[in-house]
C-alpha cells in the first residue's frame, strides 16, 4: 500500500561523541541510499530539528512497501546501525508511520473502532 513508512528519530548527541555522530549519520544515509538504489525503499528523507530545548533533534522517514520496511527493520544491518546510533545519541526511536493511502486506511480503522465504542 502506498504511504507506508518507517520513522526513525533521535535526540541530542552524547557530549564528546559529536564527530562519531557525524560519521554514523553519514554511514546511515549511505545505507538508505543503497536500499533506495536496490528498490527496497521508495525514498528516505532526513530532517534535522533546530535547537529548541526538547528531546527531538532529528528524524529520517523511510517510505516503501510495508513488507520491505519490515524486512529492513528486522535485518542485521539495520539493527547494527540503530545500535551504533544509540551509543552516540539519546532517545533513539523506530516507529511504523503512515502517509497517503496507508494513512487513510489507519484513519478508517480508527473511525470504525470509535463508532463501535460509541466515541
Amino acid at each position: 500500500m502506498a504511504g507506508d513508512g518507517l520513522f526513525l528519530s533521535w535526540g541530542p548527541v552524547v557530549r564528546g561523541r559529536e564527530i562519531k555522530a557525524l560519521e554514523v549519520f553519514q554511514e546511515t544515509l549511505t545505507y538508505y541510499g543503497t536500499l533506495q538504489q536496490e528498490g527496497k525503499i521508495e525514498s528516505f528523507e532526513p530532517v534535522l530539528i533546530a535547537p529548541h530545548g526538547g528531546d527531538l533533534a532529528g528524524f529520517i522517514l523511510l517510505r516503501g512497501a510495508r513488507a520491505s520496511l519490515d524486512e529492513i527493520r528486522n535485518s542485521d544491518e539495520f539493527r547494527r546501525l540503530v545500535t551504533r546510533a544509540a551509543m552516540i545519541v539519546d532517545n533513539i526511536s523506530v516507529l511504523d508511520a503512515y502517509t497517503g493511502e496507508a494513512l487513510a486506511a489507519q484513519m478508517a480503522v480508527f473511525r470504525s473502532v470509535s463508532e463501535e465504542l460509541g466515541g
